[in-house]
């Protein structure tokens, strides 16, 4: 008889481990599948690799990017500016920023922009090639 209760008492250990381990399995890849939350902002980045000449001096390279934060506090709906390059893949390009606008419209009234004019023609004498391009969601 005390065999069978303690046959009994193993058979009901194993269950309440095994159901905890599914417990805390079901846990887990919640927490893997939170992490893969991700969103589609309406917002627009506007992206550009540039090229300096290179007679350009790192004093007025940095006076150019130095010019983009300038612009984002002058011109209202720039969200972010992105100014470091981390990572170019295309070769022999001086390097990457970034403009996060909060709208098409906001990113249209920044080209049109008066301060934009300005910088851009400080910009286009130092640089020798740009490439630009903007990105949204739908």
């Amino acid at each position: 008889m005390a065999s069978i209760k303690q046959l009994s008492l193993q058979i009901a250990l194993c269950a309440g481990l095994f159901a905890a381990g599914i417990a805390v399995g079901s846990l887990r890849t919640t927490g893997v599948a939170a992490q893969n939350k991700f969103g589609q902002p309406k917002t627009v980045l506007h992206v550009v690799v540039y090229k300096f000449k290179d007679a350009t001096s790192e004093n007025d390279r940095q006076k150019a990017l130095d010019g983009i934060k300038d612009l984002a506090r002058k011109i209202p709906g720039v969200k972010n500016i992105w100014l470091k390059t981390n990572r170019n893949q295309i070769r022999d390009f001086s390097g990457v920023y970034a403009i996060e606008f909060t709208s098409a419209e906001t990113a249209a009234d920044y080209a049109e922009s008066p301060a934009h004019e300005a910088w851009a023609k400080q910009w286009e004498a130092l640089r020798e090639n740009s490439l630009s391009f903007q990105v949204t969601n739908p």
